[in-house]
């Protein structure tokens, strides 16, 4: 069989080609389009993939991006399936006060994260980060039990912000330093530490309710910038939402061609 993997985030489309459903594989092919460019799938990068056996996707852009994304699907005989949220997958407790709400995008990345500690042979809390448009910090324990995380804003939407909301002030390309003296620094350091600080106060409190010092798992498009200017030892996993992917299809038996996606409502 072959297996596709879809995200789709507030920005962009990732997928990943997979040669069958098996956790921790590498892709046969995989891509990257921006959410305008979506309607040229078919005839462009997917025109020459081999026709999927089975697809899993997670999306968090809306039923007007999904829908533009099962149209290029036609493309091949395969039941667009996506994932959202639940009480329990893959060894996971999902902790949200309403389950459901909970985005698809970042329980996937605990679900991945989860996962993949285990099949390491490595029992810890652990803090999961996806940095992308927006930055999410969640906290689970050595068990799988889903504590609760943070929401906050990129280093885009921050910087964006500042410049609506401040008379003559540009979105800059500055660096990351200790002392910033110019503006341009100023801006881009305060965002990058808002974010490290942030992870550091969900590592500290959750070292104190677990009595462990958590491990910590980083990822999303932005995810390389932050973790060199971070004061903790971080993981950078380029691929998390795909690993949730293939371990929730792998769970779910489609390796052996059962149809036990949860559909998207």
């Amino acid at each position: 069989m072959t297996f596709l993997a879809i995200d789709v985030g507030n920005t962009r489309l990732k997928w990943a080609m997979f040669s069958n459903v098996s956790p921790g594989q590498y892709p046969i092919a995989q891509g990257v389009e921006f959410l305008e460019n979506i309607g040229r799938l078919s005839e462009g990068p997917w025109a020459e993939l081999p026709a999927p056996t089975r697809m899993l996707g997670c999306i968090v852009a809306g039923d007007a991006i999904r829908r533009l994304v099962e149209e290029q699907l036609e493309l091949w005989n395969v039941l667009p399936q996506w994932v959202i949220a639940s009480k329990y997958e893959a060894g996971v407790t999902n902790g949200y006060d309403h389950p459901l709400r909970l985005g698809a995008d970042r329980w996937l990345a605990m679900i991945g994260a989860y996962r993949r500690m285990r099949r390491s042979q490595v029992f810890k809390p652990l803090i999961v980060v996806m940095v992308g448009t927006a930055v999410t910090i969640d906290a689970l324990d050595s068990s799988g039990m889903f504590l609760g995380g943070l929401i906050l804003p990129g280093h885009g939407i921050m910087l964006r912000a500042l410049e609506s909301g401040t008379a003559g002030l540009h979105v800059p390309t500055g660096e990351v330093v200790s002392f910033p003296k110019n503006t341009s620094d100023a801006l881009t350091s305060g965002g990058t530490y808002a974010i490290a600080g942030a992870v550091r106060r969900m590592v500290d409190t959750l070292g104190s309710q677990c009595n462990e010092t958590p491990l910590c798992v980083m990822s999303g498009g932005a995810g390389w910038k932050m973790v060199q200017n971070m004061d903790l030892q971080v993981e950078l996993v380029e691929m998390l939402i795909f690993d949730g992917l293939l371990e929730v299809a792998f769970h779910r038996g489609m390796q052996d061609g059962e149809d036990n996606a949860v559909l998207f409502p």
